[in-house]
């Protein structure tokens, strides 16, 4: 499986990027291709390609928005890190003034965890609606969900509930999280992590179909091994089948965030990110 992998990476970047690489160099006149070029497109397919700033979560705030301005996606999803549970509604404010103003757009926040307490779940809508945040990314515990479901119709905020994987109890699998709200109300949803997905040996690419209506946010990332052992990685270097979750996302017109959470060299993430966007926007320029 893994030689498998490993050669379509290898085909793709040799098909797929070589001709990306040769223009971004200049290596070639524009004037060689003006006849042949094709009409405008968006270069994500209607992707909401962003950043899980959990991936920045050694830096401020403002580090992290210069970050993901300089990696040039549009959209943010802020972890607590970045803008704490604790904090007033005037500095969730000012904290989505300065996204704004960056010209990013803040598309959600998490993980936030919830107990099964109502004073405790309606402070974190209180939090997401006094930063404008449409979308809590989240691990309520299981008898909490009433109580979330309510929340979240009285402030029209949507859940996108996280799976964790091999050490997740509650919500291991994105289907398990599928199980619990498809007959709740419409806001009740799905975040899929497709790094931990994979790494209790389910197949990412049922699992996005199966759960699609309810698909309200994404982390994308690759692991090392489809196993409980396996770790982050560089986007492209691991065992994901990344242009087959691409594809998918794409058929099933997936609208929510896209968000890279990018786990690895915490203190100094940017170089492992810039690679994981080039080979995200490679796949995406050649399917």
């Amino acid at each position: 499986m893994k030689q498998k992998h490993t050669l379509k990476r290898r085909h793709f970047l040799q098909s797929g990027l070589f001709g990306s690489a040769v223009l971004a160099a200049g290596a070639l006149p524009r004037a060689l291709f003006a006849g042949a070029t094709k009409t405008e497109r968006d270069p994500f397919d209607g992707l909401k390609l962003g950043m899980a700033s959990y991936s920045l979560r050694k830096f401020s705030l403002d580090e992290a928005i210069a970050m993901t301005s300089k990696a040039g996606v549009k959209y943010i999803s802020l972890k607590d890190v970045h803008l704490p549970m604790k904090s007033t509604p005037a500095e969730r404010q000012e904290a989505r003034r300065k996204i704004e103003a960056a010209g990013l757009v803040l598309i959600s926040a998490g993980v936030i965890y919830m107990k099964n307490n109502e004073d405790e779940i309606h402070g974190v809508f209180e939090y997401a609606k006094d930063a404008g945040i449409p979308t809590i990314v989240c691990s309520p515990d299981p008898d909490a969900l009433d109580t979330v479901e309510k929340m979240a119709r009285q402030y029209g905020i949507r859940i996108a509930i996280h799976n964790h994987g091999p050490t997740d109890k509650k919500y291991p699998s994105p289907l398990d999280v599928l199980r619990l709200v498809k007959d709740r109300d419409p806001l009740m949803g799905c975040c899929i992590d497709v790094g931990h997905t994979v790494r209790i040996g389910e197949d990412p690419v049922p699992v996005i179909e199966q759960c699609s209506s309810r698909l309200y946010d994404f982390h994308i990332k690759d692991v090392t091994a489809p196993t409980p052992k396996g770790v982050p990685t560089e986007v492209g270097k691991g065992v994901i089948d990344i242009v087959a979750v691409l594809k998918t996302l794409i058929k099933v017109k997936y609208s929510g965030h896209l968000g890279l959470e990018y786990e690895a060299n915490a203190e100094a993430p940017m170089p492992g990110i810039t690679e994981s966007y080039a080979y995200i926007r490679g796949v995406l320029a050649a399917i």
